[in-house]
């Protein structure tokens, strides 16, 4: 191969760079690309192999000249290859509206075995800016190959989270932003590609459209809450990880992952896996549409299936009960402890809030009797789910219950899967009788559900196709190994050691008198 792809990306900082050493004077990372001012140089060093298997190059150079006030601006530059002038006093056009891409014919003969210099520079007598977005530059005979190289390097880091704030639609330019929840989200097809706009509707109705800056620093878009208000949205990069990194404390029903299928032709084909998370801090999504940086666009309307045996209980981060014996140690809190303390409440109706680890599709809940006095046993109640902890939607209601033991645990199971609520409230509107009312412990139970998808995907300048997924199968969690403490081990071993020495001592003295019987 006698040239490498060639590229430096300044929409980051550091820079991304292929094959190519960067200097620069009179230059300054802008955010979202590198700002030349007047007299300001941007140096590339690139390395050529063999010359002579180029018969010529492309180089692409991506810049914008910010504008002066209404008028067009002002920063001609020089191109220079090995001091050798390509372009002179060019002046990139479109007059600060948009990046442009300024090509240039390199001749065979301007290229050189080994380190090779390519110079930008901003005219000393420019009146405004020069923004330098990417320069590439590749073989006549593999043109493009630079940008799909640059392409895949950016969408190494496939989980983004965004610091975000909120205006109310057609405000007063003045109007301040409010601070909204954290966005996160991941959306992988194995392409390769940075993803342009991103809309997503939650399972609570609210929904969000969004566009993304080609380096993804910053996005803009729209937002409309569950109770139809409209809003601006946007949001500000605060970090990027290849996956699977930064999506430990996510909620919204976590990552799923699907198996996918793709319809064309009259059947269906297997396709890559589709890994997808969007957690704004509200509700889980039920669909999601995206548009990435090459074109390629798609759409994943999410449902309930049912899924592998086994259920798992979610955590609870928090409870608050409307009264509790505080005095007596019998708080709402022992309700989340695996030991067989209380709540009380001298009651004979009262609430309970809790609040999830994360959004989960729970099928079920238990509730434990306490130690005693069965007549303090709920026997009437409701359980409502909220995805804001505010609005409310009623998900099982029971009559007439009885516990028939004490710290008896019994499991009521959901008509259908509650769709991933974060927030319950437990109303508890009589009990068996008596004065007060007492549980020693509530759990929530997330069944064997899972999430598929049904959808479209559509490749650039090609038509639309079918596209379905099922979830991938989740491996059985290892069981953890018993932790002991060592001194408690060490005790148990000698404990041991001295069980087996009175033993064998046992058997021997037994096995003299046999001998001497």
């Amino acid at each position: 191969m006698s040239m490498k792809a060639t590229f430096a990306d300044f929409s980051v900082d550091p820079a991304r760079l292929s094959n190519a050493v960067v200097t620069h004077d009179r230059a300054e990372f802008g955010g979202s690309h590198l700002t030349l001012n007047a007299g300001g140089t941007v140096t590339l060093d690139f390395e050529v192999a063999d010359p002579e298997d180029i018969p010529e190059a492309t180089l692409t150079v991506t810049a914008l000249v910010s504008r002066l006030g209404s008028a067009p601006g002002h920063a001609p530059i020089d191109v220079l290859l090995q001091g050798e002038s390509l372009a002179e006093d060019l002046t990139v056009p479109g007059g600060g509206d948009l990046p442009q891409d300024n090509v240039f014919a390199v001749p065979a003969l301007l290229l050189k075995p080994g380190t090779n210099t390519l110079e930008i520079r901003a005219s000393a007598e420019a009146r405004s800016m020069l923004h330098l977005y990417r320069i590439t530059l590749d073989s006549i005979d593999e043109r493009g190959r630079s940008e799909r190289g640059l392409a895949a390097q950016a969408a190494r880091n496939s989980v983004f989270a965004f610091r975000t704030e909120l205006r109310a639609a057609h405000a007063a330019s003045a109007t301040p932003w409010e601070a909204a929840p954290r966005l996160v989200f991941h959306l992988d097809r194995d392409e390769h590609s940075l993803p342009a706009q991103l809309g997503w509707r939650g399972e609570d109705g609210a929904e969000s459209a969004i566009s993304f800056q080609s380096n993804m620093s910053d996005f803009h878009g729209c937002h409309r809450s569950a109770d139809g208000t409209a809003y601006e949205y946007r949001g500000r990069l605060t970090g990027d990880w290849a996956f699977p990194e930064g999506i430990e404390e996510t909620s919204a029903s976590g990552l799923h992952r699907f198996r996918t299928e793709e319809g064309y032709g009259g059947d269906w084909h297997s396709s890559h896996e589709l890994r997808l998370l969007v957690d704004d801090g509200g509700a889980a999504v039920e669909r999601v549409t995206w548009r990435d940086q090459r074109g390629n666009s798609g759409v994943a309307m999410l449902q309930a299936v049912s899924g592998e045996a086994g259920t798992t209980d979610v955590r609870v981060t928090d409870v608050e009960a409307s009264d509790e014996f505080a005095q007596g140690g019998e708080t709402a809190d022992n309700l989340l402890t695996g030991s067989r303390t209380k709540w009380l409440v001298h009651d004979d109706t009262a609430q309970l809030h809790f609040t999830l680890a994360r959004s989960a599709v729970v099928t079920s809940y238990t509730l434990m009797s306490a130690n005693d006095c069965p007549d303090r046993d709920p026997r009437d109640w409701t359980l409502d789910g909220s995805h804001d902890g505010r609005t409310w939607t009623r998900v099982d209601s029971r009559a007439e219950e009885t516990f028939s033991g004490r710290f008896e645990t019994r499991e009521f199971r959901l008509r259908a899967p509650a769709p991933g609520y974060r927030y319950y409230r437990l109303d508890i509107t009589d009990n068996s009788g008596a004065d007060e009312t007492q549980l020693a412990r509530v759990r929530f139970v997330e069944g064997p559900t899972g999430r598929a998808f049904t959808g479209y995907y559509q490749r650039y300048n090609e038509g639309p196709i079918g596209y379905r997924g099922t979830p991938v199968p989740t491996p059985a969690p290892v069981p953890a190994p018993l932790a002991i403490p060592a001194p408690l081990l060490a005790a148990d071993l000698e404990a041991a050691v001295q069980s087996l020495t009175d033993t064998a001592q046992t058997l021997a003295a037994l096995a003299t008198r046999l001998r001497e019987s």
